[in-house]
This record gives C-alpha cells, structure tokens and sequence, in this order.
C-alpha cells in the first residue's frame, strides 16, 4: 500500500529535479527510486537507472548519484544501465551506448584534492588533477567497482566485480581486481 502511495512523489521528485536541474534527457528515461542528479548532465534513448536498495538490493549505495562540478561533463548514451552508483565529473566522463553498470559502482574523473599536503590546505586547492573517462559501447562495469581518472573501458570490456581500474583496458577484454589487471578476452 505505501508503495502505491509514495510511487506517484518519487515519480514528481525525479521529474523535478531534471527540470529544476537543466539535465538533458529524453521522455523514455526510466528511473526506479530517487535520484541525486546535478549538473552538466545529458542523458540518451531508453537509460534504465536504480536508485535505491529495493531496486537493487545487492549492498552499498542507497541511490544512484549523477553530479558534475565546475567545467565537469557528464554524457550517457543511449540503452544504458546503471544502478545505485556515483558518477563524478570535474571534467569529462562519456558513456556510450549500451553500457551496463552494476550496483555500487564508483566513477571519477577527478582526486577531488591535492595529492601534495601544503596544496590541500590552500583554500581553494587549486592543484586537483583530473582527466576524462570512456566507457566505450557495450563494456559491462561490474558491481562494486572503482574506474578512476583518466581511464578508457575498451568497447565490449568487462571489468569484473570489486575491481579498482587505474589504467585503460584495451576493446574485448576482462580485467579485474586491485589493481584490475588483465584476466583474458572475450570469447
């Protein structure tokens, strides 16, 4: 019964928030839960977002969070999926057509700060390095993994679940764990 009662608010407060926010999308966008969106944000054809533990119910993030800051960039193409994941943008992070990412993922283009003690401490820390992310078509992000600055996900990649990626994987590969590093191809 509540979910029949709280359905229609979710369903206002997402519609809200994309309008009140300027995100670029498009009418087939399906959203399950409420989202945390804001930004530079442009959103393809038929993307499927989970943002809350009822809607994929496999551990970590409560919500899915889309967020760019300053000149950040965020692009989704189009048949993508993502679920209850962070996707931080201070630059550019691109993703292409049907991509799949899984639960909990985390996804940056940024160090957020200073590597250097005294360049944090500046106010503001203007030393933050960062660099764009591609996800190119068809890769597969599995649950629970990390995709930091500067990397390129090949087309048709698979990063397998937990993995911290820190450098690009080539098109047609699994990479995975901490470092991610080179399983084999896809067959």
């Amino acid at each position: 019964m509540l979910d029949k009662i709280m359905k229609p608010w979710i369903f206002l407060y997402n519609y809200y928030t994309l309008k009140r926010n300027h995100i670029k999308y498009q009418s087939d966008l399906h959203i399950k839960g409420k989202l945390f969106i804001m930004g530079n944000i442009e959103i393809g054809r038929n993307v499927s977002i989970n943002s809350g533990y009822k809607y994929n119910p496999i551990g970590g993030s409560d919500r899915t969070i889309l967020f760019t800051h300053g000149n950040g960039k965020i692009i989704i193409g189009n048949n993508v999926g993502i679920s209850n994941s962070a996707i931080v943008a201070a630059d550019n992070i691109t993703i292409e057509d049907n991509v799949m990412i899984g639960g909990n993922c985390k996804i940056y283009d940024t160090d957020f700060h200073s590597i250097k003690n005294e360049h944090r401490m500046q106010k503001p820390d203007t030393h933050i390095k960062t660099a764009p992310v591609y996800i190119m078509e068809g890769a597969f992000i599995g649950a629970h993994s990390i995709i930091l600055k500067g990397v390129i996900i090949g087309k048709h990649s698979v990063i397998g679940a937990g993995s911290v990626v820190t450098k690009s994987v080539p098109d047609g590969e699994i990479w995975a764990g901490n470092p991610a590093h080179f399983i084999r191809k896809v067959q």
